[in-house]
């Protein structure tokens, strides 16, 4: 059972971002501190990233852990409007799939971390993506 009327929740939903998200933000300065220079929301990388270094086909994904259905498998799943959210996170779960293989096939090397990673580890995340840098800058 909800603990939102219905016009309550749909406020609360439209208010989530898809974009600019708080665990992006904090990405995004960390690595702006450091001198690295990237894309967001590159539309012209398939699957839309979150951050890219083009010339070094680096692309990185901030997913979070509903929309995208981390431990979805022992997770508990929602109880209102259950039919659309189950359909729509495991479709996004197959296009996170899918843009995983086609990029990979392009040669692109992709990081996704997930929201609260960011929040509670940002210098790992930082340390792997210097890694990814590293790493492809020497190939080049």
């Amino acid at each position: 059972m909800d603990v939102h009327n219905p016009e309550q929740r749909s406020k609360n939903m439209r208010a989530i971002k898809s974009t600019e998200t708080k665990a992006e933000i904090a990405l995004a300065k960390a690595l702006w501190h450091l001198g690295y220079r990237y894309r967001k929301n590159n539309k012209t990388v398939f699957g839309k990233p979150d951050f890219t270094f083009k010339q070094l086909k680096i692309a990185i994904f901030v997913d979070s852990e509903f929309f995208h259905g981390k431990d979805w498998e022992t997770r508990k799943k929602p109880q209102t409007n259950a039919e659309f959210w189950i359909k729509k996170i495991e479709r996004n779960m197959q296009r996170d799939i899918e843009v995983n293989t086609y990029l990979e096939s392009q040669n692109w090397k992709i990081l996704r971390f997930w929201s609260n990673d960011i929040k509670k580890n940002l210098d790992t995340c930082i340390l792997e993506i210097q890694n990814a840098i590293n790493e492809r800058q020497t190939i080049k």
